[in-house]
């Protein structure tokens, strides 16, 4: 069928099968074209995922949620299966190259996992905005005709899916540039992750609307903090401000500590234009160069944002600890403040560490950052106390010239003014989470589970290469014909990973190690249950300290707010949850993407330049490095191996020569050479560089 005849408008998802044996998922394809479904629940008699052939994974695309028959399941409990549904389609929109091609208009999707090409029918490449077109702020683009088009990237709305084996059909929404333009990167991965990226002209025109002055009535009914020193501490290059603290030691010896929170609750009401379109977004995202907000800016660099010596409206936690950390008392409140500077990280490490210059500029305000300093070394032991888990793992940090182009990857700096508002975060979400459990109201809570036996196991297994475990004396899992038999081990807990972490602190392998503890545990997420915090070791604990970006912040505030006039507030918690962790996980997933795709982009003129790395994984077909200095990980192939025949031996995780039996382990220091970069993959390719000889 011709396809201006089957273009359909795209439905996101249909009904589910009914039939009893089909199995719902979501489906992961291969770039290879194989894939997998994984089942939403552990099926019975079938081990792990479900192997799909290319065949089958041609009918749906990477990410769609589907209904599977099982085909065959062998003996070890591995199936595969054949797609009977798509229940739920996860791009409505697919951004890609633009092709000109002798039978017709195509978008390549950039996602390589997204298999299909997207026919687009004669009329449907230009989008209705004009021959004229700027859509990333670099240049006019004139655009007449798809012939003009060609080789560009675009964003096209999925019109009819070829459910019947037919090509996907689609129209060309958004013409963003040619793949080199600056500034593509970003709008690319934008749309690839569907991340919403343009507040609605009714969200628009509500955030203009609000009043800039804070109505006098609104404050008398609130706590004035308004004469209290009160800071904000943030990054050089943050806008909003969500959180500000004051700190004072108490006649009694005790510390009273006062942690302000923005009271976007105040502004943003359930149900509004706002309101629906920050649960949609459920999180701001933030990439090297610029953020999606969560919130218009309106309210998140202006009337929400703390901004310092302008009145504005909070949600403040005050609590009194004493020497140990314990809390004595605590009070919540809606509060008005004042904040008196906006100190950066860098400044307030500066003051603690004794520069003059910064102590005299902030000397009214220098005892006070003691007094954090003291204050949030106590909280931190009392947390290490009890076994929360401190991964001081370090992060990368793009770096840009004034021209908006990167220069390098150096690592994140981090200092005690970093810990001293992680600490006051801390102790204030618990204290907000413990009290409204103590009140039984529903609530969102955030929740780390314990984690995975099999991914503890697999640790285990690297980590005795070292000569470390988890559990000294007693493995906490065990292994029997490639089987886990020990489904858990109370016994493990957040302390024995804590205990690892202070063992191996300073070593050699501290970076793997650290890594790969980190991946052994589960990741955290948002439940109306609370199950506790297991990274943590805390009981009960909740996020309500960032509001202007992270939606369960919101929800959190409207709990306590509606308590503290003495109701409660209702909403479907359930689906919230799960919509914000997955909005979460989403946002995380494409702002590494582009991170891995900018730093690809800054190797690809040092082919041949030669750099000190580590081993951070191995494989049947080679082991990755990463490099020291640059924070940038690449494949150091089995067959580029000089001097001998190399095989991967999987049961100690160590690739080994037949003849010199020279050997490569995660964790060894090797100097490799740049030989390959793949723009399209976004993968860097080493060589191995021979040792000279003396």
């Amino acid at each position: 069928m011709p396809p201006q005849n089957r273009v359909k408008k795209a439905v996101r998802g249909g009904a589910p099968g009914k039939k009893s044996n089909l199995i719902h998922g979501r489906l992961s394809v291969h770039r290879d074209g194989f894939g997998f479904v994984i089942p939403d629940a552990p099926i019975p008699g079938i081990q792990g995922d479900i192997y799909l052939p290319k065949a089958e994974t041609e009918r749906a695309m990477h990410g769609d949620r589907v209904a599977v028959r099982i085909k065959r399941t062998e003996r070890d409990g591995r199936a595969e299966g054949q797609i009977a549904e798509v229940i739920h389609r996860a791009h409505p929109s697919i951004v890609g190259e633009f092709r000109v091609k002798r039978r017709g208009d195509f978008v390549v999707p950039h996602d390589d996992r997204i298999r299909q090409w997207i026919e687009i029918p004669e009329g449907m490449a230009l989008p209705k905005i004009g021959p004229s077109v700027d859509r990333v702020g670099t240049r006019a683009m004139e655009v007449h005709s798809s012939q003009d088009l060609d080789g560009m990237i675009v964003n096209a709305e999925i019109l009819d899916f070829g459910e019947d084996g037919d090509r996907p059909i689609g129209r060309v929404t958004e013409i963003l540039g040619r793949p080199d333009d600056f500034g593509v990167d970003v709008e690319i991965i934008i749309r690839a992750h569907h991340i919403p990226h343009q507040f609605p002209q009714a969200v628009l025109e509500q955030a203009r609307a609000i009043p800039r002055e804070i109505p006098d009535t609104e404050i008398a009914r609130r706590r004035d903090f308004r004469s209290f020193e009160i800071v904000t501490i943030d990054g050089e290059t943050a806008r909003d401000f969500d959180d500000a603290v004051w700190v004072e030691r108490l006649p009694n010896r005790n510390w009273a500590l006062h942690v302000h929170i923005a009271d976007v609750s105040h502004y943003v009401r359930p149900g509004s234009p706002i309101d629906r379109e920050a649960r949609l977004r459920g999180t701001s995202v933030y990439f090297p160069d610029r953020a999606v907000p969560m919130l218009p800016l309106e309210l998140s660099t202006q009337q929400c944002s703390l901004r310092p010596n302008e009145d504005r409206l909070v949600v403040s936690a005050l609590l009194e600890l004493d020497a140990r950390g314990d809390v004595v008392q605590q009070k919540f409140t809606r509060g008005v403040i004042r904040s008196v500077e906006r100190m950066t990280y860098t400044a307030v490490h500066g003051v603690l560490e004794g520069d003059s210059a910064l102590r005299e500029r902030y000397a009214r305000l220098t005892g006070r950052f003691e007094d954090m300093r003291e204050l949030a070394m106590v909280l931190n032991r009392k947390r290490a106390k009890r076994g929360s888990i401190d991964f001081d793992l370090p992060e990368p940090l793009i770096e840009f010239d004034e021209f908006g182009e990167m220069t390098g990857v150096t690592r994140a700096p981090r200092n005690i003014a970093h810990r001293i508002i992680e600490e006051f975060m801390l102790a204030a979400n618990e204290a907000v989470a413990s009290h409204v459990e103590s009140l039984e109201a529903p609530f969102i809570y955030r929740i780390h589970e314990r984690p995975d036996p099999k991914r503890v196991l697999d640790f285990e297994e690297v980590a005795s290469q070292f000569g470390y475990s988890l559990s000294p004396g007693a493995a906490p899992v065990k292994r029997f014909r490639g089987e886990v038999i020990a489904l858990d081990n109370p016994n493990l807990t957040s302390r024995n990973y804590q205990r690892l972490v202070a063992k191996i602190e300073g070593k050699p392998e501290e970076r793997i190690l650290s890594y790969l503890m980190l991946r052994s545990l589960k990741q955290a997420r948002y439940n109306e249950q609370n199950v506790g915090h297991f990274a943590l070791a805390s009981d009960s604990y909740t996020h309500f300290t960032s509001p202007i970006r992270r939606y369960p912040d919101l929800i959190v505030h409207r709990v306590l707010g509606a308590h503290l006039d003495g109701g409660s507030y209702d909403d479907d918690f359930r689906a919230i949850s799960a919509e914000s962790s997955e909005t979460e996980r989403n946002a995380a997933e494409a702002e590494r993407e582009l991170v891995a795709w900018k730093k690809v982009k800054f190797m690809i003129d040092k082919v041949g330049e030669e750099f000190d790395a580590l081993i951070i994984s191995a494989a049947r077909f080679g082991f990755f490095v990463e490099l020291t200095e640059l924070f940038i990980e690449g494949l150091v192939p089995m067959e580029t191996l000089p001097g001998d025949e190399f095989q991967y031996h999987e049961n100690i995780r160590k690739i080994i020569g037949k003849r010199h039996r020279r050997q490569f382990s995660i964790g060894d220091r090797v100097k490799v050479r740049l030989d390959r970069v793949d723009g399209v993959e976004k993968k860097l390719q080493f060589g191995l560089v021979a040792p000279r000889k003396r």
